[in-house]
């Protein structure tokens, strides 16, 4: 209390002001939990974006693409299953923080960057192969053979 009652007029408007405040807030908590997408946002709000970094603000758990989403359950299990699958509970803890850490950055645009790269390589390597036995065929048929010059 901010300032102390003395006489019966002052407390009944306190009460009247206590009484006005409840109501306020009792409209706004009713509007906050309206409907299902005022309760997801509410439920939402619970989990805030981490800080910034390098100038970067990194998006929170729930804000992060599917792949990124996805990545941070199937990392960690598909390492414990299978890399770490005789590790102790330590090993696969450690595996499963990293892995958590890891996966921040694994996004639909780095996938697809990688996969672009992998297929211009793999396109470069076959082509080559192509344009050498091509260029074969090319010098072959160029180069005259000696002997077989006929004169006209």
């Amino acid at each position: 209390m901010e300032t102390p009652v003395r006489n019966i007029h002052e407390l009944q408007v306190e009460i009247a002001r206590l009484k006005n405040l409840e109501t306020h807030q009792s409209v706004a908590l009713k509007a906050r939990f309206a409907g299902p997408s005022a309760i997801f946002s509410t439920v939402l709000s619970i989990f805030p974006g981490s800080s910034t970094v390098d100038g970067i603000k990194n998006a929170g758990f729930f804000k992060q693409d599917f792949l990124g989403l996805l990545s941070r359950f199937v990392l960690p299990f598909t390492l414990n299953k299978t890399v770490f699958k005789h590790s102790n509970f330590l090993v696969k803890t450690a595996v499963g923080l990293l892995s958590q850490k890891a996966s921040e950055y694994i996004s639909e645009d780095a996938v697809t960057g990688v996969w672009g790269k992998a297929k211009n390589l793999f396109n470069g390597l076959f082509n080559k192969k192509k344009k050498d036995k091509a260029e074969v065929t090319v010098v072959a048929e160029v180069k005259p053979v000696p002997g077989n010059i006929q004169a006209s």
